[in-house]
């Protein structure tokens, strides 16, 4: 195996899906390679039921609720298999599929983009599945962008239109401004303030209180990083937009790196964890980013 394989796989159909991913997976535990299956829960069915005995080999792992919110798909799901084991594995993991929400996809499409440069140099191969009838060519377009590597029933194939930075950058987008909505300043005397604040407006908003204290301390932790990694203040603001309560942090920071939030901090490493957390409890993280300005916003499904 090559240090690190990132194929994007093509197909149409039940039969074209298992013909694209069984094989991969037996010839996976023929080498006596740990293979773990995150696909959404119809596919890992069929997946499953395909390999018959061997499906005890394979560790599988619902991808709607694994990878609901795409920022956690690499910390949560990705590293945290190939971490905790030694030499090559190889994971099929399929973040994107039609039921993805348009305010969802960027940040799909960021991740997988992101996947190229987190596993660089590792000895490592996922496989993406992607369903050409039922996604969009805007979808398939960025596959090829983001996979060195196309596989599909015309055999395999390097992508020519590679270019993952690209995609990172083509979706780091400005977010749709909310109707009015209060907004609250802090700075590091007001982080308790903050963190009452952002609790009312979630309660006032019809949070369940679970997912209340899971709002507080995304806010806790985005405020805190803006103070301590920023310029020492910010602004918050809760809201409610179709069946979910927004959270939004803005601070005149810069956030350079892109994986910041998708990749745990090293054992031993003091701080860094706040992101990852963040992407955690989160049913969805958006960023976009520029010089002198970061807007987090996180949405919790009500």
């Amino acid at each position: 195996m090559e240090p690190f394989v990132h194929v994007g796989l093509l197909y149409s159909g039940d039969t074209e899906y298992l013909d694209g991913t069984v094989p991969y997976i037996l010839e996976g535990l023929t080498l006596g390679e740990p293979v773990a299956v995150a696909v959404p829960g119809r596919n890992l069915t069929l997946i499953e039921d395909a390999l018959g005995e061997s499906a005890a080999e394979v560790e599988f792992i619902d991808m709607t609720e694994a990878g609901r919110n795409p920022g956690r798909i690499l910390p949560g799901v990705l590293l945290a298999f190939a971490d905790n084991r030694r030499g090559p594995v190889r994971i099929i993991g399929e973040p994107i599929w039609a039921g993805r929400s348009a305010v969802e996809y960027p940040a799909c499409a960021q991740h997988e983009a992101l996947i190229n440069f987190a596993f660089s140099g590792r000895a490592l191969s996922v496989l993406c599945p992607y369903d050409l009838r039922s996604l969009g060519e805007g979808v398939l377009a960025d596959a090829e962008q983001t996979h060195p590597l196309l596989s599909g029933t015309g055999g395999d194939r390097p992508s020519a239109a590679y270019a993952p930075d690209s995609v990172v950058d083509r979706y780091n987008l400005p977010l749709p401004e909310p109707c009015t909505v209060e907004t609250f300043r802090f700075d590091l005397a007001r982080l308790a303030a903050v963190r009452r604040f952002a609790q009312t407006r979630a309660e006032d908003s019809g949070l369940g209180p679970d997912r209340v204290d899971d709002l507080v301390l995304a806010v806790a932790e985005l405020s805190a990083n803006s103070v301590l990694h920023g310029v020492g203040q910010g602004v918050v603001r809760v809201w409610r937009d179709e069946g979910h309560v927004l959270c939004e942090v803005i601070d005149e920071g810069t956030l350079s790196d892109p994986l910041a939030g998708r990749r745990p901090a090293p054992p031993g490493q003091i701080g860094g964890r706040g992101l990852v957390l963040v992407n955690q409890v989160a049913d969805l993280v958006r960023q976009y980013r520029r010089p002198g300005s970061t807007v987090t916003r996180v949405y919790f499904r009500v």
